[in-house]
């Protein structure tokens, strides 16, 4: 799993880097970008509902503010402000920590009690996110 997160984050920087630098850039490609990035970053954090001690409704929650802090990022420049990537909890730290998560339950390491705080506190650092987004977008838009 975090082998599998690192190249799909290192995947996604040089298509966008590649796209850029050889002129290929395009609408839709914007759009494929943005919705396959959810899609599949919401296929990778699901099967953790399914882990002992998980709470699925959680890690449903996760995901899906996962996806809403992504178009609060990607809406910004219908409002006249650049994609916003604010944290604390962007794209990056969230593979980050699903990597490491699944690093610890590839290893053993028994995380049953320890879940329902874990997908919380994810939780609430992606909803953190979310209004950081909109605010700061907000604000570069009025500036």
């Amino acid at each position: 799993m975090p082998l599998w997160l690192f190249l799909r984050m290192a995947l996604n920087a040089i298509d966008g880097m590649l796209a850029r630098e050889f002129g290929q850039k395009s609408a839709l490609g914007a759009y494929l970008n943005e919705l396959t990035d959810v899609v599949s970053d919401t296929a990778l954090y699901l099967p953790f509902a399914l882990l002992p001690g998980s709470n699925a409704w959680l890690v449903g929650a996760v995901a899906v503010l996962a996806i809403l802090s992504e178009m609060a990022g990607a809406l910004a420049p219908l409002v006249g402000a650049a994609r916003r990537y604010d944290g604390p909890m962007g794209k990056s730290d969230r593979a980050f920590v699903f990597g490491a998560l699944g690093l610890l339950v590839g290893l053993g390491v028994p995380l049953a009690a320890a879940w329902s705080w874990i997908w919380g506190a994810m939780a609430a650092l992606v909803a953190v996110t979310i209004v950081n987004r909109v605010r700061r977008g907000v604000a570069a838009a009025s500036a």
